[in-house]
Formats: structure tokens, C-alpha cells, sequence
């Protein structure tokens, strides 16, 4: 979750500029009563920014630990998505009605049908943030939107875990399809980047490669590198809102595919400093268990299908104005934030790998 000091610098640096945007908005021809369960962490202020900036009414459900981010811009409802725990879903329990219910934090299907099965028939659409992880991707393919997807082997898993966050997630988005059919706007994204991803994933190889030199690779230059920035995701979730779009989308970029080895001389190119990759193999990787970040080991080769999304009206920036974005937003963190990233892997162990690639390059 975004903490309010992490908000208000993003709202003045890398989001500054954003925010100059957001000011030559024209209003939404109908401006929206909306609704959205989370918003403060990385996808919630680029909407509620987006949606405020086109005049809509926006109120904002959550456990209230960053209370008054948007000031009295935004209307603030305080609970819990679980409602076994502390007030629950109370403060939703007063006949109020939204025009659109934005689930950004739906991970578990108990609190997915509790919310659904509460606010079916007071909103006039639900759209659900889901994942592309919800495909059963074991064996690699092209994926569309009808594409197989996970199953939760058992139903009173409600820990999110690696292994379990993609079939949770598959078994709300299916829900929420089925107890809502054409009310329903399901948003499928792959990996999230640019300024405020506090996953710190993305941001690991735009900092790592701008640094210059001997740089580990992640593995498996062939294989198809997948991203979406917030800054085209988000607002893209309110224009679905305004046009009461149904449907299932994947919101996989780029619009053109491209392989890991094309994002790491594409962030290279956007440095002045010499760059030189070492592309270690799996099992590398896996004996030392150096973590690449948003590239998995021996992950199989995976497309998914993104044309509809782009027809519906998202638009895929370019890798190098994520790269610039990003890392315009970090590089403007406390120093301690920067010194604290999350999960990192370490230089030393970065430096050793790159030895031993050497080595294998001369035997």
C-alpha cells in the first residue's frame, strides 16, 4: 500500500507532470457516481486522479490506514474487503448506489462474492481487476481472452501466496462473470510498471542497466517480456467506465511483442553508459537463487492476445517512456526508500554469476 509521504512524492515528482495532463482534460460529457474498493496503493491514484480530472464523483473503500490522500476531493468509506474482520463491509450497507464499482483489490472469492452479492443491483457496472495470471500457462501458448484458466484445487484456500494468486484470482474473476454477466467489465494486466510501482520489480532493471557495465540478464533471452504502464492502464479503466464497456480484456503490452533480450537493449538504450549483458543459463539461476525480478525461471513462451484492449482504446507507451518515467519517480525517493528496495537481488552474487558466465563462454 502506498503510504501518504510515498503519495505526495509521487504527486510531486514523476507524477507532477502527469498531473499537468490531467489539467487539459475536458470533462466527462456524464460525470459518474464511482465507486472503488482500494485506491491507495499503486493502480488507485492513477485512477482517482484520472476519474477527478474528468469531473467525476469518486468514493473510495478501505481500511483507512492512508486517510485524506485526495483531501476532501474524494469521499471516504473505512472497512475491510473480509467482512469477518473488524467492521467489514458495514459502511457499504446503506442503500447507496454508484454508477461504477472498481474492484482493485479483490484476491480472495469470499471477499470477491460478499462485495458482488452486496452491491449487485446497486451499481451499474462492476469492473474487476483481474490478471493474466489467471491462465493455466504450464505449457505456453497464445492466449485470448476464452483462454484455459486456472482452477483452485481447493476451496478454502484463502492465503495469496505465488502459487495460489493466480487460481484466486481466476476463481473471482469467474464469479464475478457469472453473478454479473453483461454488468460485468473484467480488466486482465500483466505486469504493472512506472512511476509509484512499490512491487520495485520493473524498476530493478531500469535502475540496474542505466547504471552501466556488466549487467546479469534474467534468463532466457528468447522469451516474450510482458508489461503494461499504469499511466495507460488506469486511465483506460475509467474511459471502460465511462463508455460502460462489458466484457473481458487483456491489458497486455506491448503492442507489439517483444522478447526479454528487446527490453534489456531497449532500457540500455536509454542510458550513456556501456552496457554489456551475460545471459546465465536455468540452472544458474536456480543453484545460486539470484532473483530476476518479473522474469521467472524457465517460464514458458507465452503470448497474450491484446487486440480487443486496443480496440476498446488502450494504448501501449513505449518501453523507453516507461524506462524515463520510472525511473524519474525513483531516483526522486528518500534516500532510505531507494536504499530498502524490495527484493533486489545482490551485487555480489550478481558479480559472481557474470564470473562464472565468463568462464562458461571460454570452456
Amino acid at each position: 500500500m502506498t503510504t501518504r509521504r510515498e503519495f505526495l512524492a509521487l504527486s510531486a515528482g514523476a507524477m507532477a507532470a502527469y498531473a499537468a495532463g490531467l489539467k487539459a482534460l475536458e470533462s466527462a460529457a456524464k460525470p459518474l457516481d464511482i465507486l472503488f474498493l482500494g485506491g491507495t496503493g499503486f493502480l488507485g491514484p492513477h485512477q482517482i486522479n484520472h476519474a477527478l480530472a474528468r469531473g467525476h464523483r469518486v468514493t473510495m473503500f478501505n481500511r483507512g490506514s492512508n486517510t485524506g490522500m485526495y483531501g476532501d476531493r474524494v469521499e471516504e468509506l473505512v472497512g475491510n474487503r473480509d467482512d469477518r474482520v473488524d467492521a467489514g463491509l458495514s459502511a457499504l450497507r446503506n442503500g447507496r448506489s454508484w454508477d461504477v464499482v472498481v474492484d482493485n483489490s479483490g484476491y480472495v472469492p469470499r471477499h470477491v462474492r460478499d462485495s458482488v452479492e452486496l452491491l449487485k443491483g446497486r451499481c451499474g457496472r462492476y469492473l474487476y481487476v483481474s490478471t493474466v495470471a489467471v491462465y493455466d500457462r504450464a505449457d505456453g501458448g497464445f492466449f485470448p481472452e476464452d483462454g484455459p484458466m486456472m482452477t483452485l484445487d481447493d476451496p478454502a484456500i484463502e492465503e495469496v501466496t505465488g502459487a495460489t494468486y493466480g487460481p484466486l484470482k481466476a476463481e473471482c474473476d469467474r464469479y464475478v462473470q457469472e453473478a454479473l454477466g453483461d454488468a460485468a467489465t473484467v480488466v486482465r494486466p500483466c505486469y504493472v510498471v512506472g512511476p509509484g510501482d512499490r512491487s520495485d520489480r520493473f524498476t530493478y532493471w531500469v535502475d540496474r542497466v542505466m547504471r552501466g557495465g556488466e549487467v546479469l540478464a534474467p534468463g532466457g533471452p528468447e522469451l516474450n517480456a510482458h508489461l503494461v504502464d499504469a499511466r495507460d492502464l488506469c486511465p483506460w479503466i475509467v474511459t471502460l467506465a465511462e463508455n460502460d464497456t462489458p466484457g473481458v480484456f487483456n491489458a497486455a503490452g506491448p503492442s507489439t511483442a517483444f522478447s526479454r533480450a528487446g527490453l534489456m537493449w531497449a532500457l540500455a538504450a536509454q542510458g550513456d553508459r556501456p552496457v554489456e549483458f551475460f545471459w546465465p543459463s536455468w540452472e544458474m539461476l536456480e543453484e545460486s537463487g539470484f532473483n530476476t525480478p518479473m522474469m521467472r525461471v524457465r517460464e514458458a513462451q507465452v503470448r497474450y492476445d491484446n487486440a480487443k484492449s486496443m480496440k476498446a482504446g488502450l494504448h501501449y507507451r513505449s518501453v523507453s517512456d516507461s524506462a524515463r518515467g520510472t525511473l524519474e519517480w525513483w531516483l526522486g525517493q528518500p534516500d532510505e526508500r531507494r536504499a530498502n528496495a524490495r527484493r533486489w537481488p545482490s551485487p555480489e552474487l550478481e558479480r559472481q554469476l557474470v564470473e562464472r558466465v565468463k568462464s562458461a563462454r571460454v570452456g
